[in-house]
């Protein structure tokens, strides 16, 4: 009967000392250090991911409608009612759909070498959008201001 009240004293694999306790402590603390920056800019990259599918997709359309009707559209919103956009996009850093810069597309201008471009190209209507930015002032992560997308 005294065998079964006797208790075991832990040997040396019985458990981790103090000082393993504080090793595998410390690598988390380091771990921790290490991951919390990479994680606070995370909202930020999603952002600046979004931005650039949303250009992607509004350029392609862009290029789509001058590939099938040899002109740039007047307009973002010509895009959607000729059906090469579902919708306009919404800006991920200004949160809108209203504020992406339109580029409108320049005509040539008359030179020596080009005289072909002293053509009346007024005739044609507006130049149309050639490009598409976001209106944020805002810079991304890496100091480049969104508008120059």
């Amino acid at each position: 009967m005294n065998e079964r009240l006797r208790t075991q004293r832990p040997g040396p694999q019985g458990g981790m000392s103090l000082l393993e306790l504080i090793i595998v402590m410390a690598i988390i603390g380091i771990l921790a250090a290490v991951a919390v920056p990479l994680l606070k800019n995370a909202p930020r990259r999603a952002q600046e991911a979004a931005l650039k599918q949303n250009l992607r997709v509004m350029r392609d359309a862009i290029e789509q409608h001058y590939a099938d009707k040899g002109h740039y559209p007047p307009s973002l919103q010509a895009l959607v009612e000729e059906e090469y956009l579902r919708a306009i996009p919404p800006d991920p850093i200004t949160r809108s759909t209203e504020t992406w810069v339109e580029v409108l597309a320049e005509f040539p201008s008359a030179t020596d070498e080009e005289p072909w471009a002293e053509t009346d190209l007024s005739q044609f209507g507006d130049p149309g959008v050639e490009d598409v930015h976001s209106g944020s002032e805002e810079s991304s992560l890496t100091g480049e201001a969104y508008a120059d997308w």
